[in-house]
């Protein structure tokens, strides 16, 4: 393996640092923006290379050590060793990079970033289960980085504390279960009132196994959910605990049930700061109807419903709306909201002509982004627009493609956008960008307007943050 001097001059989204040689892109592993290292090329490609730093022969100031004896091993972090507010900065950076190289387009104005604790914050996890005799047993966390192999975490910082304290324990108690090898996976999820703990076992469990859950789950005051085939086999072990697992929404008076396994956000304390905010940008008045698309549980269905004259939520999983239209009913907002069970990625513009007019629009698509969507939002009429649209994206690729198609191709304003870092010392990008309604453009407009923005981004929607992510 060939050993170099590389001079770094920025990030990618899995925090390596970016350096050229010759013409040809390098990706290397452990460096920051500035500084000059001694890296090791572990993998050539014609168009760039990857390596791993070997030496730092001058040091970032931005270098921070990480606080996480596992960091660089687990793959659960990517960023401990820049300091948290260097890693704003780099996100707000991909965010804008996206809009001007995808998008070709740039926000009027830049949102002030949204920060929240940067240790603890981590209220879901899915944590691998793997017996291993020759590490001593049962390890019980995330995957190492770049690997398959399970790392060998005895504490996790982005976890709440009494998570993080559970791990060894955890090896343990699946130690002495009858069939620990059958074990893949525990999911966490950190409720108001309760730590859920999702057993995934593929052998009948004993009844010493459940004796062994039931005394573990008295010691670390969690409530076990078992599931013995896929995700709609989960179940509660003790039925009592019912509705314990909910978070709040302490500003809108909500407290929202939910199930382990349903999407909830993993950073509760940015959620509720997200809610408010993604509500004050859309300016929500009394008599306002207003759309909300990918509406989840009615994470900001139920919040705009306190607000606006009708909420109308719309979600791909039947699974969601139910629950969403339970927490409408048993917080007394069931006249004001009304779900509905569709595939967003397959609409057009007679389906929204269809549910009629919309004073405000929220859109909260997955990674995939809200193509489909952002085109029937083009096709409207200047009168049948929204007068305001707020975007709420996790992939800074899809929402520059979706702008691009709303600007572009329907003549929407990007009045605004900025990050939200819901994901400290990862490579995730979450943000939130808000339209106005523009004018609709003409025929001859939308054939001419920037066609290589708006259709070639297929390439950089897909990357978790490798060589084809957007970079900083």
């Amino acid at each position: 393996m060939t050993v170099e001097v590389l001079d770094i001059e920025s990030l990618d989204l899995e925090a390596r640092g970016i350096a050229h040689r010759e013409g040809k892109v390098v990706f290397v592993e452990g460096a920051l923006p500035g500084e000059r290292v001694e890296a090791t090329v572990v993998r050539r490609k014609p168009s760039y290379e990857k390596a791993r730093t070997t030496r730092v022969l001058r040091e970032s100031p931005q270098r921070v050590t990480p606080r996480c004896p596992h960091f660089g091993v687990c793959g659960g972090c990517a960023m401990q060793h820049l300091d948290a507010r260097a890693q704003v900065a780099v996100k707000q950076r991909v965010l804008e990079d996206a809009f001007g190289h995808i998008g070709k387009l740039k926000p009027a104005t830049i949102l002030p970033p949204m920060h929240g604790p940067t240790w603890g914050y981590r209220y879901r996890a899915r944590l691998s289960v793997r017996l291993v005799p020759r590490k001593g047993g049962v390890l019980v966390g995330f995957r190492e980085r770049h690997s398959s192999y399970v790392a060998d975490m005895t504490e996790c910082h982005v976890m709440p504390r009494h998570v993080s304290d559970m791990l060894v324990p955890l090896r343990r108690m699946v130690e002495s279960l009858s069939t620990p090898n059958r074990i893949p996976q525990i999911e966490v999820a950190v409720g108001d009132r309760t730590t859920a703990l999702v057993l995934r076992h593929m052998e009948p469990l004993t009844a010493k196994d459940i004796d062994i859950l039931r005394t573990f789950a008295e010691r670390w005051k969690v409530s076990w959910w078992l599931q013995p085939k896929g995700p709609d086999s989960i179940h509660l072990l003790d039925a009592s605990q019912e509705g314990l697992l909910a978070y709040t929404l302490p500003d809108f008076g909500l407290r929202m049930q939910y199930r382990p396994t349903d999407f909830t956000q993993v950073n509760p304390h940015i959620n509720r700061s997200l809610v408010a905010r993604a509500i004050s940008l859309l300016e929500v008045a009394p008599h306002h109807r207003v759309a909300d698309l990918f509406c989840g549980l009615g994470n900001f269905t139920l919040p705009l419903a306190t607000r606006a004259r009708q909420v109308v939520g719309i979600e791909g999983s039947s699974t969601l709306t139910t629950r969403a239209r339970e927490a409408a009913t048993s917080h007394g907002l069931q006249e004001k909201t009304d779900f509905a069970t569709l595939n967003l990625f397959e609409v057009d513009v007679a389906w929204l002509r269809d549910l009629g007019h919309f004073d405000r629009m929220l859109i909260d698509p997955p990674r995939e982004g809200a193509e489909a969507v952002a085109r029937a939002l083009s096709a409207l009429s200047d009168d049948e627009r929204p007068g305001r649209i707020v975007y709420v994206s996790c992939n800074p690729a899809t929402l520059a493609r979706d702008a691009a198609i709303m600007r572009h191709k329907g003549g929407y304003v990007l009045e605004a956008a900025g990050v939200v870092n819901m994901f400290p010392h990862t490579g995730h990008v979450e943000s939130i960008a808000v339209f106005g309604p523009g004018r609709a453009l003409p025929p001859e407009a939308e054939a001419d307007a920037a066609p290589e923005a708006v259709d070639g981004v297929a390439e950089d929607t897909g990357a978790e943050g490798g060589a084809e992510a957007p970079t900083a």
